[in-house]
């Protein structure tokens, strides 16, 4: 393999990696309980 198809495999790699990073950072438990009380405190009544 030449250099330029190594870089190129490894750039793929790379990339993927941070797509799955960013997924796993979405959907972590920690940035969950934030948005949720967020979304429960909009529908409560202010009565």
């Amino acid at each position: 393999m030449t250099f330029l198809a190594v870089a190129e495999v490894l750039f793929g790699v790379a990339l993927v990696g941070l797509f799955v990073a960013i997924i796993a950072y979405y959907y972590s438990r920690k940035r969950k309980k934030p948005g949720e009380e967020v979304k429960y405190k909009m529908l409560d009544d202010d009565d």
